[in-house]
């Protein structure tokens, strides 16, 4: 592994018992692993609540942004996944709460299904790192 490149480290981390590192920083930028609605002790948040399920996803990014030396207004690209595209309008609502221009790059894909069968979203991100 390059010099240049480290693991971000949260403690706890609640995605440790799934062998996923919450992120990596690397070339002056963050690339978080997705992000769910987990707290930080790993349960689900919202079960069957796609609003309480996007406000944990959100917390949980700021969680790992903030352990990796950044926030939410240096994310410069999201993936966000949705087991349901009737959610949309809420993500573009989401887009308007959580970010402010100029936009990150988005992509918006609908999956069948992700890791948990509870999760309703996912959301990876890419962030610049703050100074240093």
């Amino acid at each position: 592994m390059s010099t240049d490149a480290s693991v971000i480290s949260m403690s706890p981390d609640p995605l440790g018992a799934y062998a996923i590192s919450p992120g990596w920083k690397a070339g002056g930028l963050l690339f978080l692993s997705g992000q769910a609605a987990i707290d930080e002790q790993g349960a689900i948040v919202g079960v069957g609540d796609f609003g309480a399920q996007l406000e944990a996803t959100f917390a949980a990014i700021d969680r790992v942004l903030a352990a990796g030396g950044s926030d939410r207004s240096r994310i410069i690209k999201v993936t966000i996944y949705l087991t349901d595209m009737a959610n949309f309008p809420a993500i573009v609502e989401a887009r308007r709460r959580y970010f402010t221009p100029p936009w990150p790059a988005d992509t918006v894909v609908e999956v069948r299904a992700l890791a948990l069968p509870e999760l309703l979203l996912e959301i990876e991100v890419i962030a610049v790192c703050g100074e240093d």
